[in-house]
C-alpha cells in the first residue's frame, strides 16, 4: 500500500481541522452562521453522534446534542432542515439517513 493510499484526502483533513477549531474542552464554543462552516459542523455531529437508519426518539436526540452544546434544538432544527436527520410529519422520531 503506498503513503497516497493511506492518507485521507487533504479536504477531508482541512475539514476536520476546521470543525476541531469550533470546539473547545469537547463542547461546541459557537454554532457557526457560515452556511459551509456550519455544514461541516452538522454533518460531523450526525456522523459522530448518532447511528446511520436508527430510530431516535427527540429525548435521545436532545441528550446526544446537549453533550457538545447546550442549545439543542437549534442543533437538532439544523440538523433536520439539512436533510441530515428526518423525522415523520408527527415528529414521533429521528433518524439519520447519510
Amino acid at each position: 500500500m503506498s503513503l497516497h493510499e493511506t492518507l485521507p484526502p487533504q479536504s477531508s483533513v482541512r475539514r476536520t481541522h476546521q470543525v476541531s477549531a469550533l470546539f473547545s474542552d469537547g463542547r461546541l464554543t459557537t454554532i457557526p452562521r457560515r452556511r459551509a462552516r456550519l455544514e461541516q459542523l452538522l454533518t460531523h455531529l450526525a456522523e459522530t453522534l448518532f447511528e446511520r437508519d436508527r430510530p431516535y426518539t427527540e429525548r435521545e436526540v436532545n441528550e446526544a446534542l446537549l453533550t457538545v452544546h447546550e442549545d439543542c434544538s437549534a442543533l437538532r432544527r439544523h440538523l433536520v432542515e439539512g436533510g441530515l436527520l428526518v423525522r415523520p410529519r408527527d415528529g414521533s422520531s429521528y433518524r439519520r439517513v447519510r
